[in-house]
């Protein structure tokens, strides 16, 4: 990897992909910086929701979990890691923003990914077929509906 500090924002809809393009992105880098990588820069708000490999959702802490997240991420920047990833949903713009500013502020190169299509009907049924979390068709076509594209 290059001297050149890079920031990946990762956005899509639950179940469209955005761990296993993490995984795929990872694996094409090395080992040795996927392994830095999984250890000390990247950022996933649902990890936190993980307890005994189980999968626990509680919308009581979902705030505190963001904020979290975003604390860990901007540490990570702050340590000047190479390759810093965050993998939310980040229907909204405002969701990461803050991110952004963070990396950007931070002299680091930030890279939006959007995985799939949200506005597509098709993509949002593969979508509540193969999300991990259990998130219904009809949560999923609402998260379309308000995901803001460029």
């Amino acid at each position: 990897m290059s001297d050149t500090k890079l920031a990946i924002i990762l956005r899509g809809l639950p179940g469209s992909g955005k761990s296993h393009w993490v995984e795929t992105y990872l694996q094409s880098q090395g080992l040795e910086i996927a392994a830095r990588v999984k250890q000390y820069g990247y950022f996933s708000t649902d990890s936190l929701f993980m307890n005994d490999g189980q999968y626990q959702f509680d919308v009581s802490k979902l705030s505190q979990y963001h904020q979290h997240n975003l604390c860990g991420f901007i540490q990570a920047l702050a340590n000047s890691e190479p390759l810093v990833i965050c993998d939310n949903t980040n229907v909204c713009h405002w969701e990461y923003a803050a991110y952004q500013v963070a990396a950007k502020a931070l002299s680091y190169q930030v890279k939006i990914v959007v995985i799939g299509d949200p506005k597509n009907s098709q993509h949002q049924s593969l979508c509540a077929e193969r999300n991990r979390h259990g998130v219904p068709l009809v949560h999923i076509r609402k998260m379309a509906q308000l995901f803001e594209l460029d």
